[in-house]
């Protein structure tokens, strides 16, 4: 628009006119580069892992659980050249039902570890919503004291919707840990409570944390996750709670009594602490000691890491086959036509299902 005095000049001089202003610099400096950010190779990420970097663990971890198509060569590459340090870890899965403390309790716990030389690794899993596909990723901001530490590596992942609430990478997260040289790492779920299928095939000790006084006590004894726990910890033992953290320790000493026998033979052990006053907790880590004493010597643990190794090779399998089959160029320009005749009622779920299948492996079959 043309300013008023450029067309009528200053003969109107008067209070109302209106002076052309002062030009405005631009939004963005013009002289401002963006310098580019230097991709580490993987002799840099295996140099920092090995060395124990915390920052560069947290890149290699980041690469590992990146989409990118990119990306996955390389994070291929760094875990493959990792396995031969890995393995030299205690892994250990901590679940319970919501608002049991499973992060006041392994901030307590972990500093405790800490502070008897090992190295610990937390990988608390958060949830993801169902609509935005956002987590928080809080659970770091829960553990004060532990952050601080610097024998503890603390790494929030979303669950993005996984079984059993673990992130889709956290078995590669555990190798890159252990690299590191941690040699205690805790695996915190975000406690469903009715599919830890995933954390159980990862871990060498399954650790269920309830509470006493949160209603019927019937209501956490869940057969199938009990089945999978090899120890039970009754926490919020404190104050007006003592006694009915007792009854309970008893209930589910009492419902494991009826399980049949453990594949490792160790009948799971229950007991009571209090992640505020710190107590119980030293008696719940001689249980772990002594758990992985009598697994290593009956040959469970060394057995169970095998049957877990060939577990994940199988769904490491369906995982490629599933992101193989939607990067697909001819399904990806099908699968929408073949979803609204779906919605249509025009073709069932399971017909659309089957014909894209048979056209997928048809083409790859030639």
């Amino acid at each position: 628009m043309e300013h008023y005095e450029d067309i009528h000049g200053r003969e109107h001089d008067s209070a109302l006119a209106v002076n052309r202003g002062v030009e405005q610099p631009p939004v963005v400096n013009p002289y401002f580069r963006r310098a580019k950010r230097h991709r580490m190779t993987t002799d840099e990420y295996m140099e920092g892992i090995l060395a124990g970097n915390i920052t560069v663990l947290s890149q290699a971890i980041t690469l590992v659980e990146s989409l990118l198509p990119e990306h996955y060569a390389q994070a291929q590459e760094i875990i493959e050249r990792c396995l031969p340090h890995s393995g030299r870890s205690v892994r250990i899965g901590i679940t319970g039902v919501p608002g049991a403390g499973k992060s006041t309790f392994i901030e307590a716990i972990g500093d405790m570890v800490a502070n008897l030389g090992h190295k610990l690794s937390v990988l608390a899993i958060d949830p993801s919503s169902e609509r935005s596909k956002g987590s928080i990723l809080g659970d770091k901001t829960r553990m004060e004291t532990l952050v601080h530490n610097p024998s503890v590596f603390i790494r929030p992942s979303p669950s993005a919707g996984s079984l059993g609430g673990v992130a889709r990478k956290t078995r590669e997260t555990i190798i890159l840990c252990e690299a590191a040289g941690f040699d205690v790492i805790f695996i915190e779920t975000v406690g469903v409570g009715q599919s830890e299928t995933a954390v159980h095939s990862m871990v060498d000790m399954f650790l269920l944390l309830q509470i006493a006084g949160a209603g019927d006590e019937l209501q956490g004894i869940k057969r199938g996750i009990m089945e999978m726990a090899d120890m039970i910890a009754i926490n919020k033992a404190d104050g007006g709670n003592q006694q009915r953290a007792d009854v309970a320790r008893s209930h589910f000493a009492n419902a494991l009594n009826l399980f049949p026998m453990p594949d490792s033979q160790w009948r799971p052990r229950v007991y009571t602490c209090s992640s505020v006053e710190h107590t119980g907790l030293s008696e719940i880590w001689n249980g772990v000691e002594d758990f992985l004493k009598f697994t290593g010597k009956n040959g469970y643990f060394q057995r169970n890491r095998h049957r877990q190794a060939k577990y994940w090779m199988y769904e490491t399998i369906d995982e490629a086959l599933r992101e193989h089959f939607y990067r697909n160029e001819e399904v990806a320009a099908r699968i929408g036509e073949f979803e609204k005749m779906v919605l249509a009622d025009r073709k069932s779920s399971f017909v659309a299902a089957r014909e894209l299948l048979n056209d997928y492996f048809g083409k790859i079959g030639k």
